[in-house]
């Protein structure tokens, strides 16, 4: 049985896949690039800064944005040498399997499922809230009972909005990659402009009394506040689903997994400086608080805009990291380790419509009951098992002597890698006990799943 649990998928294998079933190369760099900002800004930059900083670290929340950007930026590398030398939809998922063997990579898979489910989810209700404030502008308003998670006690049942926008995006990626990018940088250039007009405008009514006490929650405020924005930099890890789908990926991959962070970093740290020097910490604990901020200084129109930019920016979020998980779904299909269904792609839009469907129905439902609080956890926790795996998976890699030459090489090897391990190790124990627990039971599920199912109908019994 262990010989089984610890089988490794051969590299070869996958870069020679000759089975007739392929995905379309067309992505190039600058693609990735905004698909990885699409991905990375939204509810991180328009909610997080807000709560984080109202809830853990204060002002100081720009140092919690500066440690996750590092441990992200270590990561990002080791992501970008597997996703250089073995370019291939799965990411995570498919460098475990190379290097581990199948039962790690079905509990990275399964890790993996959760992150990008449960981030849309997320999103789509973060999304669902800028969208009432926006309505609210005009004159208008979606009723209380359909616009909100389950809390019979609050008179809100089901969140329709979010429901809807997640099944929007779903027929989005059913058409296919190359028009889903297309539509994903457009709004992204929104998205960024609002957020220039924020800080443009923002600037001039920052009031410095405002970041005393710096540090109000210590040190262990950054820490635990860390540990909850490595959220915000959730779609980086996305980018590396799309390797199957790039051109010249051993170029372009690294590109756009390290530009992407880049980018987000400088705008994050940016956002956070300017939303707690117009409104003190204490009162951001808001589901909007970037447009709260400029209500307080009276710059409706400018928070009109933001509305609009937020609910713009955030389907760019949902559309990246929903497709990531079809992604992942289609590595496990092709595999064997779910059914072969979730690998079939449709004859006339070359994209996995079967598993599009299936796993935006259920996101769907969780977006429509579940409230944000008890998502954003619970994605950390998925992202940062990926990064542990992923991390001290590149020292193995190094040592594959099958894996092609050149290509992106982590710098400082192998230094940045043992410290992405034990950064993403100690922000993982900064997690709650009840996200533990949450998160032992998706696990326990998985390996019954694997057990009873995936273990005996995968593609390496054959060999």
């Amino acid at each position: 049985m262990k010989s089984v649990w610890f089988r490794k998928k051969p590299v070869g294998e996958l870069l020679n896949n000759d089975n007739g079933v392929k995905l379309t190369k067309s992505l190039g760099p600058f693609d990735l690039i905004m698909l990885g900002v699409g991905a990375i800004v939204g509810t991180g930059i328009f909610i997080l800064p807000g709560t984080v900083a109202a809830s853990h670290s204060g002002p100081a929340i720009i140092y919690s944005f500066i440690l996750a950007a590092i441990v992200c930026a270590l990561a990002g590398m080791c992501y970008s040498e597997f996703a250089s030398a073995i370019p291939v939809a799965g990411s995570a998922y498919t460098y475990g399997y190379v290097v581990f063997g199948e039962l790690i990579a079905w509990l990275v898979g399964w890790a993996l499922l959760l992150e990008y489910g449960l981030a849309v989810a997320s999103v789509a209700t973060g999304w669902s809230s800028y969208l009432n404030s926006l309505l609210a502008g005009f004159n208008l308003s979606i009723p209380q009972a359909i616009s909100g998670p389950w809390d019979p006690s609050n008179g809100t049942y089901i969140n329709v909005p979010a429901i809807a926008i997640v099944l929007v995006i779903a027929l989005l990626l059913t058409i296919g990659i190359r028009e889903s990018t297309k539509i994903n940088t457009i709004m992204v250039f929104v998205k960024v402009g609002v957020i220039l007009l924020f800080i443009g405008v923002g600037i001039f009514y920052v009031e410095p009394a405002n970041w005393q006490p710096f540090m109000p929650f210590g040190v262990s405020g950054v820490l635990s506040g860390t540990s909850l924005v490595i959220f915000a930099y959730l779609g980086f890890d996305a980018v590396s689903s799309a390797a199957e789908e790039v051109i010249n990926p051993r170029r372009n991959m690294p590109i756009g997994i390290i530009g992407s962070l880049v980018i987000c970093s400088l705008l994050y740290v940016t956002v956070s400086l300017v939303l707690t020097g117009l409104v003190p910490y204490t009162k951001l604990n808001v589901t909007d608080p970037v447009s709260f901020a400029l209500q307080v200084i009276h710059q409706d129109w400018v928070a009109g805009i933001i509305s609009l930019g937020a609910v713009v920016g955030m389907m760019t979020v949902i559309l990246v990291m929903l497709y990531g998980g079809t992604r992942v779904l289609y590595a496990l299909g092709r595999d064997g380790l779910l059914p072969r269904s979730m690998y079939e792609l449709s004859k006339k839009y070359k994209t996995p419509v079967k598993n599009t469907w299936i796993f935006s129905i259920l996101v769907a439902l969780c977006a429509g009951f579940i409230p944000l609080s008890e998502l954003a956890e619970l994605v950390s926790t998925g992202t940062l098992v990926a990064f542990i795996i992923v991390s001290i998976g590149v020292i193995y890699l190094r040592k594959d002597k099958n894996i092609p030459s050149g290509g992106f090489k982590v710098p400082f090897f192998p230094i940045v890698p043992i410290g992405s391990f034990l950064l993403s190790v100690f922000l993982i124990f900064q997690l709650s006990v009840h996200t533990w627990i949450a998160c032992g039971i998706w696990f326990i599920i998985g390996l019954f799943i694997y057990l009873f199912y995936g273990s005996k109908h995968s593609v390496m019994n054959k060999k």
